[in-house]
């Protein structure tokens, strides 16, 4: 079951406490697990067991999305901020550099949680600001799209829609090549995920300028882009590889943005292999 943690951040105004909603399975060494932007740490349960056979997973919903409280005032919702507060998470965990899977928004937080040598490995699925500015504006329209559909749609309405794999195609089929794969009560939950995150708009608003462009030369850094991804092209990846030319870069066949869902046994296989 969920737990929450509270644990003390640092802020222009003194000290706070940051309160984050977390799932933790299995036993060895520990995993930390990023979501996207306007999703939950349930984007990770179709990989969780299999990745807690061997680890300690660490499924986090950052916060102001899933369950997790806002942060704190005067903490803004951008690297400079986030990062920060997920070292002090870490720290309340009990967790000393654990290896890191992040997808999209959580990629590139993992990323810099790698630059910030925060951690001991870096698998990141088709992390953020790898973009051009053109594929930027895209990839914010199909998510502040996805973000006011979820909104204007009854909650009785998405849970009719959830029944039928057309209907979950028409609510998810923007991130997941394999929309059917979900079950209707993970398609109604992560639409009310998306609908009622207090931090996404100013996610989006601090993610609108600048790109990763910074090596990370002294851990394993493994990037993973699956190749019928619709919100942030595949060839996003090519780019990544050329910032950090040690990383491993991984063709993840078939599937989509969110690649746990459509394929939990390769995507498991790549975060393994890439924390060694």
């Amino acid at each position: 079951m969920p737990a929450t943690i509270s644990f003390p951040v640092v802020t222009p105004g003194g000290p706070r406490t940051a309160r984050v909603v977390h799932e933790r399975r299995g036993a060895g060494r520990p995993l930390v697990l990023l979501h996207g932007i306007g999703h939950h740490w349930q984007a990770w349960q179709p990989v969780l067991d299999i990745l807690a056979v061997d680890r300690d997973v660490i499924a986090v919903d950052l916060p102001g999305f899933g369950a997790s409280e806002t942060l704190p005032d005067g903490i803004p919702y951008d690297v400079d901020g986030v990062i920060p507060v997920l070292g002090a998470l870490f720290e309340a965990l009990g967790v000393e550099r654990p290896d890191v899977a992040g997808n999209s928004l959580g990629g590139l937080l993992a990323l810099e949680l790698g630059r910030a040598g925060l951690v001991r490995s870096v698998t990141a699925l088709a992390p953020a600001r790898f973009w051009t500015e053109a594929e930027r504006r895209y990839a914010f329209g199909v998510l502040s799209a996805m973000r006011a559909g979820a909104r204007a749609l009854p909650p009785p309405v998405v849970a009719w829609l959830a029944r039928g794999a057309a209907g979950r195609a028409a609510l998810t089929g923007t991130i997941y090549a394999r929309p059917g794969r979900r079950s209707p009560a993970a398609v109604v939950a992560e639409t009310r995920a998306l609908r009622e995150a207090p931090g996404f708009r100013a996610t989006l608003a601090a993610g609108s300028t600048g790109l990763f462009t910074h090596d990370i030369p002294d851990i394993p850094v493994t990037i993973a882009w699956g190749t019928r991804d619709r919100v942030l092209p595949r060839r996003q990846g090519v780019r990544a590889k050329r910032v950090i030319p040690g990383a491993r870069l991984v063709r993840l066949p078939g599937c989509g943005h969110v690649p746990m869902n459509d394929d939990p046994a390769l995507v498991a296989r790549v975060i393994l292999d890439g924390s060694g």
